[in-house]
C-alpha cells in the first residue's frame, strides 16, 4: 500500500509524518525506516526507526538511483514494515513530472516485497498530473 500525504509547504505534512512514524514503530514488530532530506528531524523520530537523511547520499540524483536505493534498504532488512519518505520533491532532483512513474514503482514494491509506504508530497492532488491514485490512500484529504 502507498499512502499519501499531500498538500503545499507549510500544511503540516511532516508533523503528520513523524507522529505517523513514532505511532508506527510503537505499535509494529518489524522494522520501519523513515528517508528525510536532511538530519534535522533526527531527534524528534524515535530511536527504534531507522532514519536516512539523504544529504548522506549527495550521487543519488534521479529517480531511477533513488528507486535502486530503495530496493538496496529492502534488500538489507527482510523484516521492513513501513518506509517513510519525507518531502519526496526535495530528493534526488525528483519533480512533479516524475511522480507517476515513482508512484507506481512504488506499489509495485509494495505488493512484491509486503512493505508499505507513506510518502509526503508538496503539491495538490490536482497539481499531481498523471499520477495513477488507485491502489493509494490520501491520509489528509
Amino acid at each position: 500500500m502507498v499512502k499519501l500525504l499531500i498538500g503545499h509547504k507549510g500544511s503540516g505534512k511532516t508533523n503528520q509524518m513523524i507522529q505517523l512514524a513514532n505511532d508506527c514503530v510503537a505499535n509494529s514488530d518489524g522494522s520501519i525506516i523513515f528517508i528525510n532530506k536532511n538530519h534535522r528531524l533526527m531527534y524528534e523520530l524515535s530511536y527504534r526507526m531507522r532514519v536516512i537523511c539523504m544529504e548522506d547520499y549527495e550521487h543519488i540524483t534521479n529517480i531511477d538511483e533513488y528507486i535502486g536505493f530503495i530496493y538496496g534498504i529492502i534488500s538489507s532488512d527482510h523484516d521492513i514494515d513501513m518506509i517513510f519518505i519525507d518531502s519526496i520533491l526535495k530528493h534526488a532532483d525528483v519533480s512533479l513530472g516524475d511522480l507517476p512513474v515513482f508512484i507506481d514503482r512504488l506499489k509495485a514494491i509494495s505488493e512484491m516485497y509486503e512493505v508499505d509506504f507513506t510518502v509526503s508530497v508538496s503539491a495538490e492532488k490536482e497539481e499531481m498530473i498523471g499520477v495513477n491514485f488507485e491502489g493509494c490512500e490520501i491520509l489528509n484529504q
